[in-house]
């Protein structure tokens, strides 16, 4: 913001404050999402994994390769997966929140100091 802008440098501050932290809140919805769809995705893996019978062959991807594996192993590692793509939603829900609150605050001081000032 330029000084001709004619709002005090407080203000231009506050401002600049709640421009950084809508982005980092939007970041933090990004990665969310990305989670969630993972989630999503290892939780129908494991569905469809329950359907098969233990002697069903199962390959999994590494990289450009196609691994054998049985499905103790996968389901093991699936699980594994599942409880820290929930545990990585939880953290980025409670920033999420965090960050929410930041912004109602800091909304409201802008209203507060953009408030015409009437006498008495």
């Amino acid at each position: 913001m330029s000084e001709s802008s004619g709002l005090p440098p407080q203000v231009q501050e506050r401002l600049l404050r709640l421009q950084q932290l809508q982005q980092t809140l939007q970041s933090v919805l990004n990665q969310k999402q990305q989670i969630e769809i993972e989630l999503m995705e290892v939780e129908q893996a494991l569905s469809e994994i329950e359907k098969m019978s233990e002697d069903t062959v199962i390959y999994k991807s590494l990289g450009s390769l196609l691994v054998k594996t049985n499905k103790m192993k996968i389901t093991g590692e699936l699980n594994e997966r599942k409880e820290l793509l929930n545990m990585r939603v939880k953290v980025l829900s409670k920033q999420e929140e965090r960050l929410r609150g930041q912004i109602k605050d800091l909304q409201a001081k802008i209203q507060k100091d953009l408030r015409p000032v009437t006498p008495p």
